[in-house]
């Protein structure tokens, strides 16, 4: 029987935070205790799912995950490896046919700007001659010529929102039964163009991402031998030398011809590169646009604040602008665990003074100080209503923390302990707000909450506020990022 070893590693890192991520931010998984995520509809159980149909025995080792957020201390690697090579000093007497692997792909440590990279030069030795490594890995990846090299086949996800994140893994465990089967591990190529897209740059709804998806599709109908092709956005918001886009092909057929479809690739990508890095309005400028709103939802995208980018999910922008142009019947999420506790002894419809955000994003301008009507109070936990949702890679029960939703001049604030991406509309129905009956909705994001808002959306305006995921690349103090690099520098014709 096929024996296929199994590991993760999943952080996306904003290394533009003055935060570190510590170990107790994480969700660790050891040995056995991985198998408790088969059924949820995450990457995991897609992986579980077709190593059944195709008979193998997982041997679980660990996996790490976290939220995004700031650069993770490097303890948390050196844990994960203790735990990984522990399992492998265990399992070394059985025999290993294969790897695969959940990874980010996007994680950076205050002693490592490439963990994946270190980690696969670590595991490499310890594995016998020969055994293919294969896994999934997120769409924001930040690829190095070590992780090309030390793997063997690593399939993207495909879409942004990451809807397609259990199927993307199921497709990298096929192509891993290929190669068993076949008896022939094929080859990576890597190319980084000097280009850089920030979140709001990179949906696959859009123009460029949009067109490079598609000739990816075509290069793996087209070229002879092309197991599959990988469009990586790569995730902005860290500073390291190969931070940006790039693309991979897996093939075994001839080296030319995969080399010529990357070629193809970059040209495109540099023909599209301003289209991938937009100017967003300030708030204030929509706000005056579109009040007063007869028909709503509407939505303020923050990219500036956008959780699923790392950052600190507290930012005040849009909570300042709705109170500033007096729009009732909306409502904005703001990760405060300390205006959570001061409500912990109040009771329902009681009016409480409190201090609202701006306690952790450097940009920002500090809380708002209001008084506002308590309406709710919870544990935050809530179901996922799309089995299929962005957050699905984390399981389909959300903790939020202790929660609460109080209101000021008409604006529902929904108060968290923990940030939570706004990837799911069970999030605010959970908690007694129901988002269609608002005129405008702040959500902190950039792209991945369109799979959950579109359907309801009567608009959609990215604004732009104070904060660390500003679509505008050129106001970050990039040091390790090589250089030439749209859009620091120009680059093409």
């Amino acid at each position: 029987m096929t024996r296929v070893l199994f590991a993760g590693l999943f952080h996306e890192t904003h290394t533009f935070l003055p935060e570190t991520t510590p170990l107790a931010k994480f969700e660790v998984l050891r040995g056995e205790e991985m198998f408790r995520r088969d059924g949820d509809g995450s990457n995991f159980d897609g992986f579980l799912s077709r190593a059944k149909v195709h008979g193998w025995t997982v041997l679980p080792t660990a996996d790490y995950q976290a939220f995004p957020s700031g650069t993770v201390e490097h303890s948390v690697f050196e844990a994960f490896w203790a735990d990984v090579e522990q399992a492998m000093k265990v399992l070394m007497g059985e025999k290993i046919d294969a790897v695969f692997l959940l990874l980010h792909g996007a994680m950076a440590t205050d002693k490592e700007v490439d963990p994946e990279g270190e980690f696969l030069e670590r595991l490499r030795p310890l594995l016998p001659k020969g055994i293919p490594v294969f896994g999934v890995f997120d769409l924001h990846a930040n690829f190095t010529r070590r992780i090309i090299d030390l793997s063997d086949c690593l399939v993207a996800y495909r879409e942004n929102p990451h809807t397609d994140a259990r199927e993307a893994t199921m497709r990298a465990a096929d192509l891993l039964d290929r190669c068993l089967k076949g008896g022939k591990i094929p080859k990576q190529y890597w190319r980084r163009p000097p280009i850089m897209w920030p979140p709001t740059g990179v949906g696959t709804a859009d123009t460029p991402m949009k067109d490079l998806e598609a000739m990816a599709r075509k290069i793996e109908a087209e070229v002879p031998g092309v197991w599959c092709a990988n469009v990586i956005a790569g995730f902005a918001f860290a500073d390291a030398p190969d931070v940006g886009l790039s693309f991979s092909i897996v093939s075994d057929g001839d080296p030319k011809a995969a080399e010529a479809a990357l070629d193809r690739l970059e040209a495109e990508a540099v023909r599209l590169r301003k289209a991938g890095s937009p100017r967003d309005k300030s708030v204030d400028q929509v706000l005056e646009e579109i009040m007063p709103v007869k028909e709503g939802p509407v939505l303020l995208v923050e990219p500036s604040d956008n959780i699923g980018g790392g950052t600190t999910g507290d930012s005040t922008g849009i909570l300042r602008a709705l109170i500033r142009h007096k729009v009732r019947d909306s409502a904005v999420v703001i990760a405060d665990p300390e205006s959570v506790a001061a409500l912990a002894s109040a009771q329902i419809g009681d009016r409480v003074k409190l201090r609202v955000g701006g306690k952790l994003n450097p940009f920002d301008e500090g809380p708002v100080e209001m008084t506002a009507t308590l309406r709710s109070k919870s544990d935050g936990r809530f179901t996922l209503e799309d089995p299929k949702s962005h957050l699905a890679a984390f399981g389909h029960e959300i903790e939020m923390g202790p929660s609460a939703v109080v209101e000021h001049e008409g604006i529902q604030i929904l108060l968290t302990s923990k940030k939570v991406p706004p990837w799911d509309l069970g999030q605010l129905r959970s908690q007694g707000i129901e988002p269609t009956k608002l005129k405008v909705i702040g959500v902190k994001a950039a792209v991945a909450h369109r799979a959950a808002y579109n359907p309801i959306t009567k608009a959609s305006y990215t604004v732009e506020t104070p904060g660390p995921g500003m679509s505008d690349l050129t106001k970050f103090p990039y040091k390790k990022v090589k250089r030439p690099v749209y859009p620091l520098d120009e680059i093409g014709t």
